[in-house]
């Protein structure tokens, strides 16, 4: 059974990105929500965010609050802040695999791959 997972590592402060708000979308011809959740203390989900027959193949958009968080750690940034907003869009082509997509994150910067 295929999953999309996804965790968050704030790279500034070397710890898990915890109480991050996670929201996909498909991206099917028109923009439709499809799950929402936030990051525990591990800077994971507690379920995949997608799985079984929810997750279809098709192109997706993961949004992660980045600048809520970075503004609840009361870190002194210049709005509006750099990285704030994280979006990004990907494929999903074989609903039987495993897509685990992380975001590494600081104020100034991030990166994503597909992982294991």
């Amino acid at each position: 059974m295929g999953r999309l997972t996804t965790h968050v590592l704030d790279t500034a402060r070397g710890t898990p990105g915890a109480g991050i708000t996670v929201t996909v979308y498909r991206l099917d011809g028109e923009r439709r929500e499809v799950a929402r959740t936030v990051t525990n203390h591990d800077g994971r989900c507690d379920k995949p965010l997608l799985e079984g027959a929810a997750l279809e193949a098709g192109k997706y958009e993961i949004i992660f609050a980045a600048g809520d968080y970075f503004r609840a750690q009361g870190l002194n940034l210049p709005e509006p802040l750099f990285v704030d907003e994280v979006a990004l869009r990907f494929g999903i082509a074989n609903t039987d695999q495993h897509y685990h997509v992380p975001l590494l994150v600081s104020p100034w910067s991030y990166s994503t791959y597909r992982g294991s």
